[in-house]
């Protein structure tokens, strides 16, 4: 949803909730009642209307359906208890294929109201049938509360046998208001789960306030921060609203009625009212979600193998002290740390890890969280030449600067001597940065526990001294020490850190502080300083800049730091040029690297200080170049006159010189290209905890972050974590390199015993299909796509799953909240929809202007929602050739499009027939012919034009399920992977090693025969490149009966012949480490004008052969007609398809066997 319309001071509803007993409580000392079923159901009806019914469309469906598809993956059936379902269940909204596998349902539903409608909705079918269709006995509504006896652990249930009382999901989908104590509850549902088959799950869905249970260790948790109720600013509606909120009315009719007069003034009061939404309230209205197995109370187990600290453990972030952990364990040497892996692994739960105990993810709820205090020691040692430094993952970087320095030596790491190793394995930016590297640059070896196997491993440089007796050395371990440097804390739990060390600098510090007078100065100021601090200051000096409010005016602090030891000669000049820009300084010290951890601004210069824990802080970071040349500084100015709190803050960490000198591939810290990191800190006084200040605080972050990161060169990943807010800026956080660390999380993590690190993007792990469904409005494409799922389904033999989802629904919800148009109607009524598609257009191409990554972060939220499919179809498509597009982004998936179409008459016909197209299309002109409109080539394309379902089912069978057939499953695992070839850190793979196995040759021509979309008959020529290529176009040529056309490096076929450029191929190019150009032949004559040709490769990398063999073919001496390309095996992440399109062959047709992710 558009969290434009969660205003950061919307208070929540359990702050309402407080304020309403407080008042009842100080009005009136008469007694309270329990609200009537009526007045229950009058507040239930407004929870859910407008915005609120988001939380259950947006969250509450779609983390049901993922865990329903995961239990069903090995099971045919289920049975589902729901607690307190409604006058509906939550089940009814699952998609159909979800729902015609219950096969048992039963609910305790006290509210007598409630229970009828429920018994009448699921006996009125509607449009798609009865809600539970496959139900296999009738249904059970318990007209009871589910409660427990406490002295006797009874259930209050119908007479069932042991058996009977048995489900696989049991359901608290609303809440568990007035369940005390609720583990209680929840222990009770854990024994009525079914032991056989193993994995039943109960499901805690809980509205606004952290849902505390003591004791239990949860499967799964996720949360949904961004929840909104909206309520009518009427009388009666807010009559209804608070007492359903507050539980109770006022027995006392007089006193009532006073009552409710204070809790309208009340709600009036605490609301948000929005632009969009001037007769309404709005309040926030969080929702989190927690799953528990029967594994739920295995904590003791692990207590009897590592201590638990009983006394409670000072946190130093805001965000994790919010959190209620299960249980803190305290490991005290390295096989505790095992033990804790291997317990989580047979409890299938995860771990969060507590090094510095600054990342807000440290502790999360119902998760076991692991201490590595005891590991504090900082040992310096000389080996061959160097001084490495070793230190425990309970250090932090002030134990190590401290220890350094008294040896004259150093590391580059953070400027806060408070963090652990959370941040040096993430980043860790500094103020030897420019001159050293980051801290994860620094390191060089790790000693680690593997969460995959439970092994302790030493990986990279570790001082033979340093490595634990049984240590091993992992196979992929370049691999590995590749992921640490950036991304660590995804891969295992770190027991200590090898650095290289340097030598100590002696740092002068000086500063200004400079009053601004308005937003003009501010810019013009900030903008000077950026302009010389990116461009003219020496690697020795560093240069960060704070935006902030004091005394009711803006300011600009500036910090400058000189390293000393580097024997710099441009001291006067680049003291001089930023005096000239700043005027003389403030002040000036000259310190140590432990003495410039106090010359911080934040902890002295600004709002009087913010050391001593007087305040608590929420940050994000944003790396941003070329601020002057973007407008960035108008956006930063008005970032800080928009805070929310006056101790909100903006702080530019000074980039560039060492940091960009290593290649973005190099490690996994893939964000290099930055002059500053912008650090966005939303700060409030600390006994504002948890109040609409603090929330305001880290919306403004939020929101900030949002609107740099399409101007922004990456995002930070070490602030980052399991906040679906913070899923937009992940996909930013690792510069090129998501792909690999996705790969290498499932190899290193594949239980995702990690869940709670700093977040990778989420590639794809089990679709296999991704079909971008495209066409004018009224061709049919949802109702295509609809088909389809339901065959892919259906197929007996297949075993897969799909979904069909819209790409444009995001852009109708931040419509529809900006505009305050009716949601519903957009999704369903098609003339609604019609009358506001020029303004949705408009209102999509006005988004993508600001921010014009939107199409990508759309299309990838919607992958990542959706990992748990084989075949996704996304329909809502506007882009120009989606594939070559998109397909980058998901490079270990195959992706096709397929375009429908059909005649201007029948579009019209169909307008409002067949449900919900998309609505990002622009106005077109339905009377030119579909495809004379595209200047790209359809993966396919259907003719829709004949009524009935035939055609769209007989295209799923002949196109869609080819692609799962068991022989390109056995052709790609004849492509063996070869890591680290032909340099380190690629991944070859061997396509040419098919034509070495048996039949490999045979199976790879008879799919590419099988597989081609056009009509062979109709095909002149097969075509190649050498080399490789030769071996599959020859044996295809062969097999269909055309002519081979050869063509190879210049000066090796006779003359007469025809030439073009072509550039080294992509592994050619990694082999030198630069690209070189040559000449490509072909023999004059050799192709007749006008002959159709179909060009056969090994593989599509970046395009760059493909390019020159298609410019060749389109000489006009040689003047080929219809051309299309078939290659074996596809590297999308190169992005080859994008380079053919932008070298004009995006009308040729591109396809490929296999699709693979890596080199």
């Amino acid at each position: 949803m558009n969290t434009g319309l969660c205003k950061t001071d919307m208070a929540t509803l359990d702050s309402l909730k407080l304020a309403l007993k407080r008042k009842a409580a100080a009005t009136t000392s008469c007694p309270t009642q329990s609200l009537s079923d009526s007045q229950y159901s009058a507040g239930f009806n407004i929870l859910l209307q407008g915005p609120g019914w988001m939380t259950y469309q947006d969250f509450i469906i779609p983390q049901l359906s993922q865990l329903l598809v995961h239990l069903l993956s090995w099971r045919t059936d289920i049975s589902v208890l729901e607690i307190g379902p409604g006058p509906k269940s939550v089940l009814g909204h699952l998609p159909g294929s979800l729902r015609q596998k219950i096969r048992r349902y039963a609910a305790y539903e006290p509210s007598a109201l409630f229970a009828t409608k429920l018994e009448e909705w699921f006996a009125a079918p509607s449009e798609t049938g009865l809600p539970l269709p496959c139900l296999e006995s009738p249904r059970e509504v318990h007209r009871l509360a589910f409660t427990f006896d406490s002295k006797t652990e009874s259930s209050t249930s119908a007479s069932k046998s042991d058996g009977d009382d048995k489900f696989d999901i049991i359901l608290f989908c609303h809440s568990m208001y007035g369940m005390r104590p609720k583990n209680r509850f929840i222990e009770h549902a854990l024994d009525m789960l079914a032991e056989k088959p193993e994995g039943g799950v109960v499901v805690v869905f809980h509205r606004d306030g952290d849902l505390q249970i003591d004791g239990l260790v949860c499967h799964k948790t996720a949360s949904f921060p961004t929840g909104v109720v909206q309520v009518a600013d009427e009388d009666d509606a807010l009559d209804s609203f608070a007492a359903f909120i507050a539980g109770f009315t006022i027995q006392d009719e007089g006193a009532d009625r006073s009552t409710r007069l204070e809790w309208r003034e009340i709600c009036r009061a605490l609301g948000h009212r929005d632009e969009a939404h001037p007769d309404c309230l709005l309040f926030s209205c969080p929702d989190v979600m927690i799953t528990f197995t029967q594994h739920a109370t295995a904590l003791p187990e692990l207590a009897s193998q590592v201590p638990l600290l009983e006394e409670k453990k000072a946190i130093k972030n805001r965000e994790a002290r919010l959190h209620s952990p299960t249980a803190i364990a305290r490991p005290k040497d390295i096989q505790q740390v095992q033990h804790c892996v291997q317990w989580a692994r047979r409890r299938r739960t995860g771990l969060t890890i507590i090094g510095g105990s600054h990342s807000g993810h440290c502790l999360w709820r119902n998760v076991v969280a692991v201490d590595m205090g005891a590991f504090d020691k900082v040992d310096i040692l000389e080996a061959n030449s160097d001084s490495l430094v070793v230190a425990g993952a309970g250090c932090t970087t002030g134990d190590i600067i401290h220890k350094t320095v008294a040896a004259g030596l150093t590391v580059p790491l953070g400027s806060r001597p408070s963090v652990g190793a959370g941040l040096w394995l993430q980043g860790g930016i500094g103020h030897l940065a420019r001159l050293h590297g980051l801290a994860c640059d620094a390191i060089v070896g790790a000693v680690m526990v593997s969460v995959d196997s439970g092994h302790v491993l030493c990986v990279g440089r570790v001082p033979s001294q340093y490595q634990p007796a049984g240590a091993v050395r992992p196979a992929n371990e370049t691999d590995l020490l590749w992921a640490l440097k950036g991304a660590g804390t995804n891969f295992g739990i770190v027991v200590s850190v090898t650095f290289k060390a340097c030598a100590a600098p002696i740092f002068s510090v000086r500063n200004w502080v400079l009053p601004l007078k308005n937003s003009l100065e501010a810019q013009t100021k900030l903008g000077d300083f950026g302009r010389f601090a990116a461009g003219r200051l020496p690697r020795e000096w560093s240069a960060d800049a704070y935006l902030y409010w004091d005394a009711n005016q803006l300011h600009l602090g500036v910090t400058t730091y000189q390293s000393t030891d580097a024997r710099s000669t441009s001291e006067p000049d680049s003291l001089t040029s930023i005096q000239t820009i700043l005027g003389p300084e403030r002040t000036v010290e000259v310190v140590n690297a432990v003495g410039l951890f106090e010359t911080e601004m934040y902890m002295s210069g600004m709002h009087g200080g913010h050391a001593g824990g007087k305040t608590s802080s929420f940050k994000r970071c944003i790396f941003l170049k070329n601020i002057i040349e973007t407008n960035i500084v108008a956006v930063l100015v008005a970032a800080v006159e928009s805070r929310p709190s006056p101790l909100c803050y903006l702080h530019l960490l000074h980039g560039g010189g060492a940091v960009s000198d290593v290649a973005a591939d190099a490690s996994a810290f893939g964000c290099r290209d930055w002059d500053f990191a912008c650090v966005v800190t939303g700060v409030w006084p600390r006994d504002k905890d948890e109040t609409e200040v603090a929330r305001a605080a880290v919306g403004w972050v939020y929101n900030v972050a949002r609107r740099l990161l399409p101007l922004s060169g990456g995002v930070y990943g070490a602030d980052l974590g399991p906040d679906p807010r913070d899923a937009a800026l992940a996909v930013r956080a690792f510069g090129p390199n998501p792909p690999r660390l996705a790969r290498l999380k499932r190899r290193f993590d594949p239980c995702n015993i990690l869940a709670y690190a700093c977040p990778l993007p989420n590639t794809p792990i089990k679709q296999k299909l991704i079909v971008l469904v495209t066409g004018e409005s009224g061709v049919g494409k949802d109702y295509c796509a609809n088909i389809w799922e339901s065959i892919i389904i259906k197929c007996p033999e297949k075993c897969l799953g799909a979904r069909v989802v819209s790409i444009s629904d995001a852009t109708k919800r931040e419509y529809a909240f900006a505009t305050g148009t009716d949601l519903d109607r957009l999704y369903w009524d098609r003339a609604y929809k019609e009358k506001h598609r020029p303004a949705l257009t408009s209102y999509f191409q006005n988004q993508v202007r600001q921010r014009p990554r939107l199409p990508e972060e759309h299309f990838l939220n919607l992958v990542y929602g959706n990992v748990d499919v084989d075949v996704l179809f996304i329909t809502g498509m506007r882009d120009e050739a989606p594939v070559a597009s998109f397909s980058h982004l998901v490079s270990e998936c195959r992706m096709l499009d397929v375009h429908i179409k059909a005649s201007k008459r029948t579009c019209q016909t169909r307008r409002g027939c067949h449900g919900d197209d998309d609505l990002r299309d622009s106005n077109t002109d339905n009377n030119k012919p579909g495809l004379e409109l595209l200047d790209y080539h359809p993966s396919l394309v259907l003719d829709n034009d004949i009524d009935g379902d035939a055609t769209v089912r007989s295209f799923a069978e002949v196109h869609l399920l080819p692609f799962f057939h068991e022989d390109l499953e056995r052709l790609a695992h004849m492509v063996r992977g070869v890591p680290d070839f032909p340099r380190p850190g690629i991944e070859f793979r061997h396509v040419l090693g098919i034509a070495q196995k048996p039949g490999g040759l045979s199976l790879c021509t008879s799919l590419l025969q099988a597989h081609f979309t056009g009509d062979w008959a109709k095909v002149d020529m097969v075509a190649c490149c050498e080399t490789s290529g030769y071996v599959f176009a020859s044996a295809l040529a062969a097999r269909i009966g055309v002519p081979l056309a050869l063509i190879r490096e210049a000066g090796k076929l006779p003359p007469p012949t025809i030439s073009a450029i072509k550039s080294s191929s992509h592994i050619s190019t990694s082999e030198s480490g630069h690209s070189k150009e040559g000449k490509i032949e072909i023999g004059q004559g050799a192709i007749p004008r006008g002959a159709s040709v179909v060009v056969v490769d090994d593989v599509l990398a970046t395009g760059r052969t493909l390019s020159a063999v298609l410019r060749l073919l389109k000489e006009p001496a040689i003047g080929a007609g219809n051309v299309g390309v078939m290659v074996v095996a596809e590297f999308p992440v190169h992005r080859g398809r994008e380079l053919l399109r932008q070298h004009g062959f995006g009308q040729v047709g591109i396809q490929s066997l296999l699709v693979f992710g890596g080199a």
